[in-house]
């Protein structure tokens, strides 16, 4: 068949499908948009009507109050801490987690005989239930001196250093960062990992060649080609931290008192401990919307660096 016959057949093979006697491959998702419509689109656009009503959860009766949930979200003391924590822990874990999973991928992406139990072993957290792992860490994380952290640091000779890691609000909020990014970081790994085989190695040959060290070589060509995997891993993270519950409500409940308190778990305790289903719909819509700006805006400025490398 000449070249020119092949064009006649994908130009008649577009005309039919513009006359529809070819169905586009997009009709194959409507099912499932359908039912993502229905399942959570349709209830959470209809719930957010409760952020301005007084509803409490219990029946149909409900009174519309207007903005006077978002005022009172404004002025209250608890939700103005949990946005604090929020916003700490978020940064804890984006800065923190994906340095560590860098480093673990660069270290297990070399021809070390052990590199594939290693990429196994750091990954392993990762497939575990975080309440699972929480309630793991909160055991670790025992107050007494003769249990977990404490009894380890005892035997080294380090008992001076032990502390109520749960107990103090001081190291509460850090002891659950902690407790996610190790159970996170391997997640980070694996996702630089596949940037990393998808660097050339011809580049970092001839990068030796003209005499390049290890640290220039890492700048200016793993780093600017891992552009894609640090989008991905920052985007992730981030949206992670923004919305943290689990590890939250399984180690500490938001304590000791509001300590640990994040804007999900705020607004879990309004709606479901003191009934206030319509204040709580006001958190998550003001949750929602921050988080979705701050994606927004993390993807405008990744994006514009994967295209400037």
């Amino acid at each position: 068949m000449t070249a020119s016959a092949v064009l006649v057949r994908a130009d008649e093979a577009k005309r039919t499908r513009r006359r529809g006697g070819i169905v586009p491959p997009w009709w194959f998702a409507v099912p499932a948009v359908l039912v993502y419509a229905v399942v959570v689109l349709y209830p959470s656009i209809a719930g957010a009507g409760s952020a301005f009503t007084d509803w409490s959860g219990v029946g149909s009766a409900r009174t519309f109050v207007g903005a006077a949930n978002f005022k009172q979200l404004v002025h209250d003391d608890q939700a103005l801490g949990a946005l604090r924590n929020t916003l700490l822990l978020t940064v804890a874990i984006v800065v923190i987690q994906n340095a560590i999973g860098l480093l673990l991928a660069l270290g297990v992406h070399t021809r070390i005989r052990s590199r594939m139990i290693l990429r196994m072993v750091f990954f392993a957290p990762v497939v575990v239930s975080p309440v699972m792992v929480s309630f793991l860490w909160k055991f670790v994380y025992n107050p007494a001196p003769d249990s977990g952290l404490n009894a380890a640091l005892g035997a080294v000779g380090l008992g001076g250093l032990r502390q109520d890691w749960l107990g103090n609000p001081s190291l509460a909020l850090w002891s659950v960062a902690f407790t996610v990014i190790w159970q996170c970081a391997g997640y980070s790994m694996v996702i630089f990992l596949a940037g990393l085989e998808g660097v050339p190695a011809e580049l970092h040959e001839s990068a030796m060649v003209d005499g390049a060290g290890t640290v220039a070589r890492f700048r200016h060509i793993t780093w600017p080609l891992l552009a894609p995997a640090v989008t991905i891993n920052v985007m992730l993270s981030t949206v992670g931290g923004l919305t943290l519950f689990t590890q939250i409500i399984a180690m500490t409940n938001g304590g000791p008192g509001y300590a640990t308190d994040t804007l999900s778990t705020v607004l879990y305790k309004q709606a479901f401990v003191y009934g206030k289903f319509g204040y709580s719909t006001a958190i998550a819509l003001v949750l929602a919307i921050f988080v979705a700006a701050v994606t927004f805006l993390q993807i405008g400025y990744l994006r514009s660096r994967e295209t400037t490398v």
